[in-house]
């Protein structure tokens, strides 16, 4: 076997590219029609034909050299007559023609003699030696023409030898002996490829399955290829591949398609570097392809190329040293036999005749990028990487004028690659034709062969997934093993996954040479061996790597996998080194596969890990895919494996019962659903659609399709048939009728013919240029088959009247359509005419759009006019109610005598949409004229009269027509741009409103005006400039306008007094609900007198203002009363009437001397329903604030002041706190960043303490004084918040000096105030001074935290906190002093404090009290690495008795429980029960003090102990002797089964333990047997938690033997077990006789539906159940409904987990209404549950029963902004509600907007979860508007929300409770 790396074709596609020779396709087929050696001549003649110029002019240097070879060709013909002509072109070109008359053979070896002895240039020389044959297998003569060319060092042109007898013979034959070497090396490549790829190919080649013949496998189909646009690639490989929505698709950027052998025309250049590259999805056969095309070569078909070198870049991984140019050709490929420096030079000498193929560059490990240096080209010599040698070869650095063919899959293109390709090709794979060529070729020799084509016709699903070819192959081996039985009925797999398993069967049965035996013998009997070639794929994938040497594998899994065709051998070389075998799957995807098997079958991988490798996820939001190169399938395996019907096939490989199969098939579902609910682009959902159809699970695909039926939009990316197949599964499984929009994406034609398939499309979108006439005649074979198709769009395309025509003709079969979009196409006008008279039997339509040509159809007559002329049509009386027309009749010179007739003419025409006249002269009269006959036109959208010379009056005119036309709505008008546009209301909508409205309007005095305010009416008078006497004309109008709703009146000049008289009209206007008249330059006179409209007017809302460079000025009014049963009619109120008296004043960008306040304030003073006052941007000085301040207790019912972006002084913040003392009503001031404050006021019957926060201020030392004297003032002051201030230590010292005198009762913040360790020590020293502190909290970290708590009453309970203080030696005297003075002291807490060893004992043995118990925490990273003995010797150091003892040694935690005063026990007592243990003499002489010490143990806790120790393990069940333990836990550490016997033991003897906790021990249900007998002796048993374990249902039978006689447990925790149903029934048995029963956790097992109904069903009788969490145990509807009723009788119930159960909405529905009545619940997760928005709206109706909630999980629920609205107003009704999660839904503005409203109502909201969600900008700046009036909430998370970074900044400037990131 020659030494080559160049390994067997990939079995999968040398099966599936087969077909009959060298067929010639069509369209988009790739035709592998290479040239016929029998061409050659014509390739001569053509050749010299073409380069003649150059040849005459190279000759004719030399033309008696010429003549005397011409002579020699031809002895006996008589040339003398040559020698008489004078010019030697003349005389060349007459002996080459003489030469090529005298015949081919003369005429070829004249050439080929020109090429062995003449100087030709070097381009010249390649193009005559390719076409005389030179080098060809096929050539008879033995002669090898000279085809070098020179090198860099060769002189050119007349510089080289010269002819005839210049030449010496030595040169020549030097020369010919190195051609000869390079003609012997080209045989050599050419004998190894056909050997491996062609004819002569061994009959024992490995093929996948050995399913055929080897003689099958010459054949080759052809497969199609469209060539691409490189820029195009680039251009969308610069974006997100998924989101290049909007991206227009150009005419020039339609594929085309291409041929294999168009690939390399004009591929002889200028010495230029040529690279194509050919990329396609997996399986798409480029492999094969590439072998095909080394075929050819070596047959001869290619002779453009000398040679041809083949590298696969999955071996190329396997080179890690650098190569240079000649050792990556010679000792990778073959070794020349002789002369390898000659053959090396050669073949650099011809370069432009090199073919360098490169297959799989998306499993090349390495990074590849552009050469570091683009200008110079390395040496030859110079040994480089595998990626540089690559890269260099591309951009012509090496072997300039090679052509490079490289392929890929489109996921891994290189940057540079795209901008440097000269050609870029898709391969496409089959179409329906070639499928059914390969189908023949495949059962050629099958009896049944029509029977198997007719199979894969007929099935539309079967045949997307033959589009792809390594499937197609796979499809036929299943399909021909079916037929081979002879079944009555043949049924294939669904799914792709299940074709691999039934692949893999197969296989396996054709090698049994025995009789029949069943699969799952044979599973059983190989299941070891695909084990481990399970093992070996996923290994490969995790470590990127394809090719495996012998060493890698198993020799029983090589055995296997060779026999049955699934890894191919064949030679490799690591460099130099020696040929060694390697192997491969035969397929990338077949790996894959087998990877994703082994997750699924592993035992030892468990729900987390297979979630996290289940990288659907990770590989859409990796920037990089590096973690995923390799597994593009790898996911969707992994779905397919989930499905039931591949249960069985895991159970027998994994040797597990169904139940462990369908948990792991559980993770991967619900990861899917989850996913659903995410923002997807178009590529990511086709990726969770084929996921999805892969599982074949019907209620995934619902919730699936529930999920993203509002996100089918498809953007620039190619879509197969597949892929639209698994589309329409998804959209099939659900029930609403779906919008499927794809812009610029190629489609496949089939693609339209498996829409047909969807029944649940109602508009279907297109637009592309590259959907032309043939696109159309497709469609139209497809849309009558979508029966529910109600509206069509083809916009942007290619469609001319031809491809309409077809449309047109199968319109009237879509009998549900209605409309139809075909604008932007290549349509005219009079294509029109016809267009509607085709679909005027279109029953339903009622709008085509093309263009500007809009046309309505009413769909009641059928009967529509043929004339073309469409305004005569739309005259006439008969037609006048079936056609809506649009007149434009711009710029046509009329004037205001043309009214008239203008007007007569709307008055034909009875159904106008819109009359454009704009651009005309009509002037002040012609539109009085337009106006008075407007009541009798009917026009149903708009009528413009823009740019018509018309002045105030004319706008007058047509204002009025706001008055007299009942259904005219909007008015727009700008003077100074000439625009005037009038707005309507179409006849079908007003009617309805009108009669809607008038019925509940029979208050009104006079029908007129009644009819009038049913529409919202709006007017917008702009840019306008207004003079005096125009805008009294203005007002005269207005007056009349009493039902206008909005009115616009910005940028008119009006000035103060303008503005003062449009505010007099206020009266008048009733209905106006907004009034805007920004822009008018008013001063702050006009600010006064709009202030005063607060008390004049009684249903204003809000006046904003803003005298900033853009002034604003917007007025905001309640609804009117006579609407108010309106309000009143829903459930929910909008508006409270209530609120109705509420006024808000904003005043922003406006000077306001001390003096303005003053005014501003008397005004405000008269204004009785005043609640909000801001005052933002103001530059407020000290004295006008003071001002302000003064003036609060004459504000009466003012609740929030607020002024933002005003700097204060540090006088000023005093000012501010000062306000508690100077307004009773003041609750809260709060001052932020010294520019920021808000002050909250509430009534005098409210809560009378009140809060101070100044955080951010830079108060320091200086204003310490007075800031003491103002607080001590507050007799009720709850809260102070200084943080982030500059007090220091002394500033610290000077204000607790003054704490006994303030009256804090709660919290004090004094964080980040830069305090050091001596502060530390003058917080501690709180505890002992100030009898009131309760808790002090510090910590001198990143945090900074600074607390002191505070209690009212005499309560002894004492807690100090330290964390990070870094307590130098010269602290800790100082500290314990402190802490000895401090005899209260309940609790010190210190965590990495830096105490060592010594210091801790000093500490502990310095903490005392006389009475009680005194818990000491001590948290150190020295911890981890102690003893168990040595913490135990400390834990004994303080004085008095020890009751507790914690030790875990995660966190470094020793904690120490000591009672005082101290009891002693006996000497010979402790003695006694020491050798009851057992114990050796050394643990017996250690443990006397400890068990002298811890005599009245109670508590026992150790945490992450390695208990594998014999002595450890004793030295634990020591401690379980003490009759007074109570509470022993041992979590989370390693014990061994003598341990655990040890332990065991002893709690038999601990009959006081009331609480048990051995959680994350591993405990099996053998350990839990051997529990079973210490259970039975704890008859005070209260707590019970085995939580974390591996408890199934065995276990859970002895857990219910060993608690039969527990009637004191009042908790049970067996969370994260593996509990099914059947263990669960046990335990239900056991709940209604533990009537103390209060928390009862069961999350995260596997109890199911039917496992959820038992439990439920034994809760009923639970009734003192305070918590119940059964979170991921997938219990369904059924258990929900099931719970509902039994909810009423648990009273008691206060937390309730419900997350991720598959809680739809018929077990929503009835879950909300029984929440309802369980009115204590204070905790509630919904999360993860699809309940559907009837239920969300029950559950919101029902909120305010809640009158304990605090805290509500709806993450993952589906919510948008449709049901925001009911939970807003639900939780503002919540009355003690602290926290909301919302995250992971679909809230957008709308809901933000919702929430924001009811934020101030929650008085006690801490926390809004928002994150991932869609609220943008708008929605966000409405939380932060909002969230500056609510000082109580601490954070509301906006994380992944598509906010705008530049809004995301200025939003957390402005406050930083706003929180967008997710840490």
């Amino acid at each position: 076997m020659p030494k080559t790396c160049i390994r067997e074709p990939m079995c999968i596609e040398s099966v599936m590219s087969m077909g009959a020779g060298n067929s010639t396709g069509n369209g988009g087929e790739s035709t592998i029609s290479f040239e016929n050696p029998q061409m050659e001549d014509m390739d001569l003649q053509r050749a010299i034909a073409n380069a003649q110029p150059q040849l005459v002019e190279s000759l004719s240097h030399t033309p008696e050299w010429l003549l005397m070879k011409a002579k020699g060709f031809l002895p006996h013909m008589d040339l003398s007559h040559v020698d008489e002509i004078t010019d030697c072109k003349k005389k060349v070109l007459l002996l080459l023609d003489t030469l090529e008359n005298a015949g081919p053979i003369i005429w070829k070896q004249f050439i080929q003699c020109v090429c062995m002895e003449g100087n030709l240039p070097m381009d010249l020389e390649i193009q005559l030696m390719s076409a005389s044959g030179e080098g060809n297998l096929n050539q008879e003569q033995e002669g090898f023409a000279e085809a070098s060319t020179q090198s860099p060092s060769q002189p050119t042109g007349h510089e080289r030898h010269g002819h005839g007898s210049n030449s010496h013979p030595n040169e020549k034959e030097s020369k010919r002996q190195r051609l000869d070497s390079t003609e012997r090396y080209r045989h050599l490549i050419i004998a190894s490829m056909c050997q491996r790829y062609g004819n002569e190919r061994a009959a024992g080649t490995a093929v996948l399955g050995q399913v055929q013949a080897p003689a099958f496998s010459q054949a080759f189909v052809n497969l199609v290829i469209r060539q691409s646009k490189a820029s195009r690639l680039k251009e969308k490989a610069d974006k997100p591949r998924e989101d290049l929505a909007g991206m227009q698709e150009a005419e020039e950027c339609v594929d085309t398609a291409v041929k294999v052998s168009d690939l390399f025309e004009s591929v002889v250049s200028l010495g230029t570097t040529k690279v194509i590259l050919l990329f396609g999805k997996p399986g798409m056969g480029k492999t094969m392809l590439m072998h095909r095309l080394c075929q050819k070569w070596a047959e001869g078909a290619l002779h453009q190329f000398l040679f041809t070198f083949l590298f696969e870049f999955r071996q190329l991984n396997l080179i890690s040293r650098k190569l240079t140019l000649k050792e990556l050709l010679f000792d990778l490929l073959l070794q020349p036999e002789d002369c390898p420096d000659a053959v090396f030079q050669h073949l650099l000498e011809n370069a432009q005749r090199m073919l360098f193929i490169f297959d799989g560059l998306d499993e090349f490990v390495g990074n590849i990028g552009q050469p570091s240096s683009p200008c110079l080209s390395p040496a030859l010599h110079k040994p480089m990487s595998i990626s540089e040698l690559f890269a260099n070869l591309c951009f012509g650095k090496l072997l300039p004028g090679c052509t490079v063919l490289v392929t890929s899959r489109p996921k891994k293109l290189p940057d540079f690659l795209l901008n440097r390709a000269d050609l870029l090709a898709e391969i496409w794979g089959f179409d329906r034709e070639k499928v059914e060529e390969y189908a023949s070729h495949y059962f050629h020799q099958h009896s049944f062969k029509e029977q198997a084509i007719a199979h894969l016709k007929n099935n539309s699903k079967l045949l997307s997934m033959c589009l792809i070819p390594a499937l197609c192959c796979i499809v036929c081996v299943c399909l021909e093993y079916l037929l081979r039985k002879r079944l009555s009925k043949v049924e294939l797999p669904q799914t792709m996954t299940q074709f691999y398993i039934k692949m893999l069967l197969i296989f396996i049965s054709k090698q049994q040479t025995e009789g029949t035996v069943s699969e799952d013998t044979q599973l059983n009997h190989h299941r070891t061996a695909i084990l481990g070639l399970c093992d070996l794929a996923l290994k490969g994938l995790e470590e990127k790597k394809l090719v495996f040497y012998v060493d890698d594998i198993p020799k029983h899994v090589k055995e296997f996998a060779s026999l049955h065709g699934l890894l191919t051998v064949f030679e490799v070389k690591r460099s130099d080194s020696l040929p060694e075998a390697g192997h491969a799957f035969v397929h990338l995807s077949l790996q894959e596969f087998f990877a994703a098997l082994n997750l699924m079958i592993n035992n030892s991988v468990d729900g987390s890990y297979l979630k996290k490798k289940f990288s659907l996820k990770s590989k859409w939001t990796l920037k990089s895919e590096a973690r995923t190169e390799f597994m593009e399938n790898f996911h969707i395996f992994l779905s397919g494996l989930s499905s039931k019907e591949c249960r069985t096939f895991l159970t027998l490989l994994a040797e597990q019962n169904q139940a462990w199969v369908r948990d792991k098939q559980a993770t991967i579902l619900q990861s899917l659903k989850k996913l659903a609910a995410t923002n997807l682009t178009g590529p990511k959902i086709i990726e969770l659609c084929h996921c999805t159809y892969e599982t074949q699970d019907l209620e995934l695909a619902k919730h699936v399709g529930s999920q993203l039926n509002f996100k089918y939009e498809f953007r620039n990316f190619r879509l197969t048939p597949l892929d639209v197949s698994a589309l329409v599964f998804i959209i099939n499984c659900g029930q609403d009728l779906t919008h499927l929009d794809f812009a610029g994406c190629p489609m496949e034609l089939d693609c339209l013919e498996v829409l047909t398939s969807c029944k649940n499309i109602e508009h279907l979108s297109f637009r592309s240029r590259k959907y032309g006439d043939e696109f159309a005649a497709a469609l139209s074979k497809s849309l009558p088959k979508i029966k529910s198709l109600k509206k069509l769009e083809l916009t942007g395309g290619s469609i001319t009247a031809l491809g309409l025509t077809g449309l047109a003709q199968v319109f009237p079969n879509c009998l549900q359509l209605e409309e139809i979009n075909l604008q932007d196409n290549r349509l005219r006008d009079q294509d029109m005419g016809k267009m509607i008279e085709m679909l005027s039997r279109v029953e339903k339509l009622k709008m085509i759009e093309k263009d500007t040509i809009v046309i309505y159809f009413s769909g009641q007559s059928r009967e529509v006019p043929r004339s073309p002329n469409l305004r005569r049509r739309a005259r006439k009386k008969e037609n006048a109610t079936q056609i809506n027309m649009k007149l434009r009749l711009q710029d046509c010179s009329f004037n205001s005598q043309h009214a008239v007739a203008i007007t007569a003419l709307l008055r034909g025409c009875a159904h106008l949409s819109e009359v454009d006249l704009s651009g005309n002269q009509l002037g002040d009269e012609g539109c009085r004229e337009l106006v008075e006959s407007l009541p009798k036109v009917h026009i149903s959208k708009r009528l413009d009269v823009s740019n018509n010379q018309i002045s105030v009056d004319g706008v007058c005119c047509l204002l009025n027509a706001m008055n007299t036309c009942l259904n005219a709505v909007e008015f727009e008008a700008s003077l100074h741009h000439q625009t005037a546009i009038l707005k309507f209301i179409g006849d079908k909508e007003f009617p309805s409103t009108l009669s809607r409205d008038t019925s509940r309007s029979g208050d009104q005095s006079g029908g007129g005006e009644s009819q009038k305010s049913v529409v919202s009416r709006k007017i917008r008078l702009t840019d306008s400039g207004f003079p005096p006497r125009d805008l009294d004309k203005l007002c005269t109008v207005l007056k009349k306008c009493s039902s206008v709703s909005e009115l616009d009146l910005s940028n008119n000049s009006l000035g103060d007094q303008g503005v003062g008289k449009l505010v007099g009209l206020l009266p008048e206007l009733k209905a106006v609900s907004f009034l805007k008249l920004s822009g008018n330059q008013i001063s702050l006179s006009a600010v006064f007198g709009l202030a005063q409209c607060l008390s004049a007017l009684e249903h204003i809302k809000s006046i904003d203002i803003s005298l900033g460079n853009a002034q604003s000025v917007h007025l905001i009014f309640w609804e009117s009363v006579r609407n108010s049963r309106t309000r009143s009619a829903g459930k929910f109120q909008a508006h409270p009437r209530q609120l109705e008296n509420d006024h808000c004043f904003r005043l922003r960008e406006c000077t306001v001397s001390p003096k303005d306040m003053d005014r501003l304030c008397q005004i405000l003073e008269k204004c009785t329903g005043l609640t909000e006052l801001e005052l933002s941007r103001n530059a407020l000085s000290d004295q006008s604030i003071e001002r302000l301040l003064m003036s609060l207790p004459n504000l009466h019912n003012l609740k929030l002041l607020s002024i933002r972006n005003n700097k204060f002084s540090p006088n000023c913040t005093l000012l501010l706190a000062n306000s508690l003392n100077l307004c009773e009503r003041i609750r809260e001031v709060e001052v932020r960043s010294s520019e920021n404050t808000s002050l909250h006021l509430a009534g005098m019957i409210e809560s009378q303490e009140t809060s101070c926060r100044l955080t951010d201020c830079s108060i320091g030392q200086n204003e310490v004084e007075e800031l003491c004297r103002i607080l001590e003032q507050c007799g009720r002051l709850a809260e102070l918040d200084l943080s982030g201030n500059q007090l220091g230590n002394e500033g610290l010292r000077r204000f607790l000096d003054h704490l006994l005198q303030m009256h804090v009762s709660r919290l004090l913040n004094l964080s980040h105030n830069k305090i050091s360790q001596d502060g530390v020590l003058y917080l501690i020293n709180t505890l002992s001074t100030c009898r009131n502190v309760t808790e002090v909290q510090v910590s001198l970290c990143s945090k900074a935290t600074s607390l002191i708590k505070f209690t009212r009453e005499d309560e002894p309970r004492k807690i100090l906190r330290l964390t990070e203080c870094n307590f130098q030696p010269e602290h800790l005297p100082k500290l314990f002093s402190l802490l000895q003075k401090c005899t209260n002291l309940t609790a010190y807490i210190s965590t990495n404090n830096n105490m060592t060893t010594k210091a801790v004992e000093d500490l502990l043995r310095a903490l005392r009290k006389s009475l009680g118990t005194l818990r000491i925490s001590i948290a150190e990273p020295w911890v981890r690495n102690e003893s168990i003995a040595s913490l135990l010797q400390m834990a004994v150091q303080p004085h008095g008795n020890v009751i507790e003892i914690t030790i875990s040694k995660d966190k470094g935690l020793l904690r120490v429980g000591v009672g005082f005063p101290c009891r002693t026990e006996k000497m010979e007592s402790v003695v006694s029960r020491l050798n009851q243990c057992g114990l050796e003499a050394k643990h017996i002489h250690f443990l006397q003090r400890v068990i002298e010490k811890c005599t009245q143990l109670q508590e026992l806790s150790w945490s992450h102990i390695d208990l594998n120790d014999a002595e450890e393990a004793m030295l634990a069940s020591a401690f379980l002797t003490f009759p007074t333990l109570r509470k022993f836990e041992l979590m989370s550490s390693s014990v061994t089964p003598s341990g655990m016997g040890h332990l065991v033991a002893r709690l038999q003897q601990c009959h006081a333990i009331e609480e048990l906790n051995l959680c994350s021990l591993r405990l099996d249900d053998t350990a839990i047997l051997m529990l079973v007998p210490g259970l039975h002796k704890m008859p005070l048993l209260k707590r019970l938690l085995l939580n974390n374990n591996s408890i199934g249902n065995e276990g859970c039978s002895h857990l219910a033997e060993a608690l039969k006689n527990a009637p004191h447990m009042e908790e049970i925790n067996l969370s994260h077990n593996k509990i099914e149903h059947v263990g669960l029934e046990k335990i239900a048995k056991l709940l209604p006789e533990m009537q103390n029963l209060k928390i009862v956790n069961l999350s995260s097992n596997s109890i199911g539906p039917a496992g959820g109904e038992t439990l439920v069903e034994a809760l009923a009788h639970c009734r003192h159940v305070e918590e119940l969490l059964l979170a991921r145990n997938h219990v369904g509807d059924k258990t929900a409904a099931r719970l509902s009723l039994s909810l009423p009788s648990m009273g008691h119930l206060k937390i309730l987990h419900l997350q991720s159960n598959n809680i739809g909405s018929l077990g929503g529905m009835p879950l909300a209404k029984g929440l309802v009545e369980c009115q204590q619940l204070e905790e509630i997760s919904l999360s993860e549950n699809g309940f559907g928005e009837g239920a969300l709206r029950t559950l919101s109706e029902g909120l305010p029963r809640f009158t304990r909630l605090r805290k509500i999980e709806l993450k993952f629920c589906g919510i948008s902004d449709g049901v925001s609205k009911h939970l807003a107003l639900g939780f503002s009704r919540c009355p003690v509600i602290e926290e909301i999660i919302l995250s992971w839904n679909s809230l957008g503005d709308e809901g933000a907007l919702e929430l924001a409203t009811v934020l101030p109502r929650m008085a006690r909201l801490r926390i809004l979860d928002l994150d991932k969600n869609r609220i943008a900008a708008q929605g966000a700046k409405k939380l932060a508007e909002e969230l500056a009036k609510c000082c109580g909430i601490q954070v509301i998370r906006l994380w992944s929300n598509p906010v705008p970074k530049n809004i995301e900044e200025s939003l957390t400037k402005q406050d930083a409770r706003l929180h967008f990131s997710f840490f």
